[in-house]
């Protein structure tokens, strides 16, 4: 679970995130979450150029039905397992940064495998460190991975995706060590 103070962006007294259909236990809005990013998911994700822009319309894409702010910065700092994500203040700078870097670097394409799973892992570490959104930061996340995949010739399989060992690599690169990282994603290719 997230830690967080006076979060805006939840229902007063609860860490009920507010949502479309005004659900006010957290069971009930996991339910309806899934059902409708699920449903997103099966759809065309957006087109774009790879930038951060075509980042925030991913998460618009598969959260528009549940929360009023997919696709917008959040403005409140989170943490998770006591670990701090980029300040709100930092994450246009810190993510037009990285985003700059994935152009420089040609978004991967033209790398052999090993090469763009490297890259992708450091890529994707900072992504989840600035942790943009509130809330759907790992599905949005993964969901550009394969767009970035796609357009790099290295097509990632998600249905190969083993979610507790990936978590474990996830955490591990927040701390700096992007090796099993690395491992899961070239697993994906």
């Amino acid at each position: 679970m997230y830690e967080i103070t006076d979060d805006e962006y939840c229902y007063p007294g609860t860490t009920v995130l507010k949502n479309r259909k005004g659900l006010r236990t957290q069971a009930a809005l996991t339910r309806f979450e899934t059902a409708m990013t699920a449903q997103r998911a099966l759809e065309p994700l957006p087109a774009g150029r790879l930038d951060l822009v075509h980042y925030r319309a991913v998460h618009r894409h598969l959260f528009q039905d549940v929360f009023a702010w997919a696709g917008r910065r959040r403005t409140v700092r989170i943490s998770k397992d006591g670990n701090a994500f980029c300040y709100p203040e930092n994450i246009q700078r810190e993510s037009a940064k990285l985003f700059a870097k994935l152009k420089r670097d040609g978004f991967l394409a033209g790398l052999s495998a090993d090469d763009f799973a490297e890259k992708a892992a450091s890529f994707l570490a900072n992504l989840n460190a600035i942790h943009m959104f509130r809330d759907g930061n790992g599905r949005a996340q993964l969901a550009f991975m394969v767009l970035l995949g796609d357009a790099a010739a290295h097509l990632l399989d998600l249905e190969q995706l083993e979610p507790e060992p990936f978590l474990k690599a996830m955490i591990r690169s927040f701390h700096g060590d992007e090796r099993l990282l690395v491992q899961q994603l070239r697993q994906l290719i």
